[in-house]
């Protein structure tokens, strides 16, 4: 399954972060800016990775920030910042992080549909270096939207932001 074209304030591209916390915060901000949470979640996605460790590291280069559902998650969203240099998140393989995926669920199990379809874009090997490399929202959202992995004999003819 496909996921929907994000709108242009849920990405952020080449962005300058000194750490992990700073790359956490801004795919809080660009999920701030769609409306689907405030500040609050941000700062919770931070003590996630404070407390639980770097486990949002799940592939070389790519981290999910993340937190629980609460009344600072306005509506299900995702977010995608690229980083113009990678930084580390203290994760024993997948370091150094280029690609922070922002995810907010307003119920523990309410974001399966929109993880699933990241999961299937994810799951295509070139999916993380395409996303480190765009330079548009539009080529965020080629990634995002492709499902041609899935459906080799029907072309995709989705239009992006």
């Amino acid at each position: 399954m496909p996921l929907d074209a994000l709108p242009e304030e849920a990405v952020a591209l080449r962005h300058s972060a000194g750490s992990w916390r700073e790359a956490v915060l801004e795919a809080g901000r660009a999920l701030e800016r769609t409306g689907a949470v405030d500040a609050a979640y941000s700062r919770r996605m931070v003590e996630q990775v404070d407390v639980l460790g770097p486990y949002i590291v799940i592939a070389p280069g790519l981290a999910l920030a993340h937190a629980r559902p609460g009344n600072d998650v306005l509506a299900d969203g995702l977010s995608v910042v690229t980083l113009a240099e990678p930084v580390a998140f203290g994760h024993s393989t997948n370091d150094p992080v280029s690609v922070v995926i922002g995810i907010a669920a307003t119920r523990a199990h309410g974001h399966l549909g929109f993880v699933s379809g990241l999961a299937d874009v994810l799951s295509r090997p070139d999916a993380v270096a395409a996303l480190a490399a765009a330079r548009t929202v539009r080529s965020i959202n080629a990634v995002l939207t492709d499902d041609t992995p899935h459906h080799p004999h029907h072309p995709h003819h989705g239009r992006s932001a």
